[in-house]
Order: structure tokens, then C-alpha cells, then sequence
């Protein structure tokens, strides 16, 4: 992994120098971002600091077992009246990622942006973007072995789950060597791998399970058979008692299929907007096509929130796949 050094440096520089912080990682945080935002808390308070970690909705409830999972306040439901001078993001592509939580940002505030999205646009003060690891934790977890900081089983589980989630259960291609090092290095420090793969990748909700049986009752594809797309609204989501966690991979079942390129699910999120999550077997880069539509990711894994009706972003997201095809 290239790495500019002096970034970790001005990262190490802007924890040590200053004693209170907030914490945020994007809305609707996934594994990445919750554990990214406890590895920070864990490591603040290794160096002895105040922190506030927040989040602009809850997080999944099946993170509920990470260290101090319960500290991060649900803005939705428990407002902070405080503003913070020094901010760090993590897993936020984009500042507006951060959702409300940037309302509790000053208005000179200094942000620590640390991710690991190549869309990212450095919108922090300070920017520790490394834009081929797997996953924001794994970035984290070299930044406390440059600082000389020794994990233990609550820092590796955190960065374990990330990384585990982050690449699909080590199956996608940004599963590099030096992320199998560092997994089995975890490993060593207590993390019990199996069963955190039982737990997040394994198992559903039946909930979930209902789901996905409505969204694959209605998949469509292209006539070529290389775009593939489920679409799920409120009223589905209702009838079988969703919660917003439970679209957690659906959009991979549309992908799976022989022969798709990219796989499309469509969540309408009200009359005027729907957000969009894409995936590619490789050919296609979505990252650009979220871009197009005022999103961003990774190559094979983005997304983005397009203002309109599903009946008019569907087939304008379908032409820019096309495109890219």
C-alpha cells in the first residue's frame, strides 16, 4: 500500500495536540463505519482524550456487541447541545455523508477526515485518505501501529468486523495480501473470527428474509441479461416490519446472477427521492456512475441519492450503466 507518511503524521499530530473530539461516520452507518468510529474512540481514550462519538441515526443492531457500541449517541433520538472545535470522520466519502451530525461542527471547526473511498474530495483540514485499503479500520489500524499503540481484543475485534464486512467475508478483490496478514494478526489478539462470520454474514432476520423475497418478485434485467435491479419502498418495508438494516445485502442477489455485470437495488426513500446502491462484477466502474448522479464509492461498490420518482431515476440509472457497458 502506498502511504504518504507525513499524512499519518499530521494525524498523529492532530490527536495528541488536542484534548476534546468528536467522532462521526456516515448516516445509516455499516460495519466500516461503526467500527471505525469505536477504533477512534478506543484509541482516544488510549491517549487519555474527551470524545463524543455520534452518529445521525442508530447504529445496526447486530454491532450492539462492539466496545462501547452503546456510547454513540443516536442524534435522532438524543440531541448534544455542544459544538466541537475538532472533528474526525471516518468512512464519510463526502462531507455531506455526515448528515446532521455536521451541525454540531463549529464554525472553525478543524476535521480529521480519515477514509478510505477514492471519491473521497479531502474536504478535511487534515486528510488521512488511503484509497486502496479495504476499509477505513484498516487504515486505523496502521495509524495505531505507527503511533506504537498496542491493540487488545476490544480495538481487534472492532477492526476485524470492518475489515470483514468491508470486503464481503474476504471475498472481494480488495482483499490484499497485507489485509489476510492483518486479519490473522487479529486473530491472535482473541477475535473470534468465526463467529463474528456467523453473525454478520450468516445469519438474517426474518424480517430480512421477507424482504428479499418481495424485492426478487419483482427483478428485472436488461435484454442482454447484464443489468440486473430490485427496487423496495416503504410499503414493502412496512408489510414485513423491515427496519433499514435489513436491506443489508440485497442488493448482491441481483449481481449474483450469471451473466450480470451490475446489480441495481432502487430504495425509495420518498415521492421525490430514492437512493441507489450499486455493485459490479468488475467491467463496470459505479463509482463513476454514482458520481454522475452526485454519489461515489469504490469501483465495484457505490451508491447515491438521486432526487425524482422511481418510475423516472430508474431507467436514467440503467443508461448511464449502459454506458460504462
Amino acid at each position: 500500500m502506498q502511504t504518504n507518511e507525513r499524512e499519518f503524521r499530521q494525524a498523529q499530530q492532530f490527536l495528541t495536540e488536542h484534548d476534546h473530539f468528536l467522532v462521526v461516520s456516515h448516516v445509516q452507518p455499516d460495519g466500516d463505519a461503526v467500527s471505525s468510529t469505536l477504533a477512534v474512540g478506543w484509541l482516544l481514550s488510549c491517549l487519555g482524550k474527551n470524545y463524543v462519538m455520534v452518529n445521525e441515526g442508530p447504529i445496526p443492531q447486530r454491532m450492539e456487541y462492539l466496545w462501547k457500541a452503546e456510547d454513540i449517541v443516536d442524534l435522532s433520538q438524543t440531541p448534544v447541545a455542544e459544538t466541537y472545535k475538532h472533528v474526525i470522520c471516518v468512512d464519510c466519502a463526502d462531507f455531506k455523508r455526515t448528515g446532521k451530525s455536521s451541525l454540531l461542527f463549529s464554525e472553525d471547526a478543524e476535521i480529521l477526515n480519515i477514509d478510505h473511498h477514492p471519491t473521497n474530495d479531502g474536504y478535511g483540514t487534515f486528510n488521512l485518505i488511503v484509497a486502496d485499503a479495504a476499509a477505513t479500520v484498516e487504515i486505523l489500524y496502521d495509524l495505531i501501529t505507527f503511533m506504537n499503540i498496542e491493540p487488545d481484543q476490544n480495538m481487534a475485534t472492532a477492526i476485524y468486523t470492518g475489515l470483514l464486512t468491508d470486503t464481503g467475508g474476504f471475498r472481494y478483490s480488495s482483499t490484499s495480501p497485507k489485509v489476510m496478514a492483518t486479519a490473522s494478526k487479529l486473530l491472535e489478539y482473541g477475535v473470534d473470527g468465526p463467529g463474528l462470520s456467523e453473525l454478520l454474514l450468516e445469519q438474517m432476520t426474518l424480517p430480512q428474509l421477507r424482504l428479499l423475497t418481495r424485492a426478487l418478485n419483482g427483478l428485472q434485467m436488461t435484454e442482454d441479461g447484464k443489468i440486473s435491479w430490485v427496487s423496495v419502498d416503504d410499503e414493502d418495508m412496512q408489510a414485513v416490519g423491515a427496519i433499514h438494516e435489513d436491506l443489508e445485502g440485497i442488493v448482491n442477489y441481483p449481481r449474483n446472477i450469471q451473466g450480470v455485470e451490475v446489480g441495481l437495488l432502487f430504495k425509495v426513500i420518498n415521492e421525490n427521492a430514492v437512493k441507489v446502491s450499486m455493485r459490479s462484477a468488475g467491467k463496470v466502474d459505479v463509482a463513476s456512475v454514482a458520481q454522475h448522479f452526485g454519489g461515489g464509492g469504490h469501483v465495484r461498490a457505490a451508491g447515491a441519492r438521486i432526487e425524482g420518482m422511481l418510475e423516472s431515476i430508474v431507467p436514467q440509472v440503467i443508461e448511464q450503466v449502459k454506458r460504462q457497458l
